[in-house]
């Protein structure tokens, strides 16, 4: 027996093949090709068979499994938020339809490793639900697990391809709080290319890396130590960890890339993890996207966590 359903807005864009795999995660993706070799999928009474058919939201679709069951339950369970009460809350800055921004605390990774992990998108899940039609929020940008600030998180699909256009447009400007060893400049701008060790996780100035911007001005210091604002013109892994070690002023904490000295110092009076912050996230004046109408021209901000607030003071 088929079944038939709309493809939700959420899709838009989408090749089918992958449609269908969020939609219909129990049916294996050999079945999903042979159903199209075959024609047995019918999009707006057009037979689908080659998997790169980009569909678009409210288009029919009908396949030749019988699901009804298991999709009912499924809609039926996302209609409210899941009832998960083993993950810690999470402090929300702003929540719309399209978009919510957090505050992630340190020592947590934004997506799970492994099913049910605590993570920020899990705590999100557990709030507002995983939504239907394959659809469920998601992270927008990545921050390092011990960095903490804001960070964005799409609540539809439409809203995903729109933010990761903007940011891949460098459109979203972010600036950090770092705390770093030593004095430093009133400002820097530190343009040298980087190159990541996929396999140790490790990134190093090299001439064969790809080029890197990064931008910072201070705000107060202390003798042994400044607080920087670092804004990211690029979006390199570690790239603000990286480039404020290479300038000489390493970030305080960060055992991978930081001043060894300095932070068994620091060590002895708390700081225990990379003291960098993701402080503002700001959004342009004109976006085209009707979905993020709302967050046009906004800048959202992150207060600093405890373990920084006393450098800051």
């Amino acid at each position: 027996m088929s079944f038939r359903i709309k493809i939700s807005t959420d899709h838009d864009g989408r090749r089918i093949d992958k449609v269908l795999r969020a939609i219909f995660p129990k049916v294996p993706l050999s079945a999903i090709m042979r159903a199209l070799r075959k024609g047995e999928i019918i999009l707006d009474s057009k037979r689908a068979r080659v998997p790169n058919i980009r569909v678009a939201g409210g288009q029919e679709l009908y396949v030749p499994w019988n699901l009804e069951e298991e999709v009912i339950i499924a809609e039926s369970a996302a209609a409210e938020p899941d009832k998960v009460t083993k993950y810690p809350e999470i402090s929300y800055i702003y929540k719309d339809d399209a978009v919510c921004i957090v505050n992630k605390p340190a020592d947590l990774l934004v997506q799970p490793d492994v099913k049910g992990e605590d993570s920020v998108i899990t705590r999100v899940w557990a709030t507002f639900g995983r939504g239907v039609q394959g659809f469920s929020p998601a992270a927008v940008h990545r921050l390092d697990r011990n960095t903490t600030g804001v960070l964005a998180v799409a609540m539809s699909g439409g809203a995903l391809r729109e933010l990761e256009m903007l940011f891949k447009e460098r459109l979203i400007r972010k600036i950090y709080l770092a705390v770093v060893a030593g004095d430093t400049p009133k400002s820097g701008d530190i343009q040298v290319p980087l190159l990541k060790d996929v396999e140790n996780n490790f990134v190093s100035v090299s001439s064969e890396g790809k080029p890197s911007h990064t931008r910072f001005e201070k705000i107060s210091d202390g003798g042994e130590f400044s607080v920087v604002s670092v804004e990211l013109l690029t979006g390199r892994t570690h790239q603000a960890r990286v480039h404020l070690a290479h300038a000489g002023i390493p970030i305080l904490g960060d055992q991978k890339y930081g001043d060894v000295a300095a932070n068994k110092e620091w060590k002895r009076m708390g700081v225990k993890r990379p003291l960098l912050h993701a402080w503002k996230l700001i959004f342009p004046d004109k976006i085209s996207d009707k979905l993020l109408s709302a967050v046009a021209g906004k800048c959202f901000t992150a207060t600093p966590p405890d373990d920084m607030q006393k450098f800051l003071s």
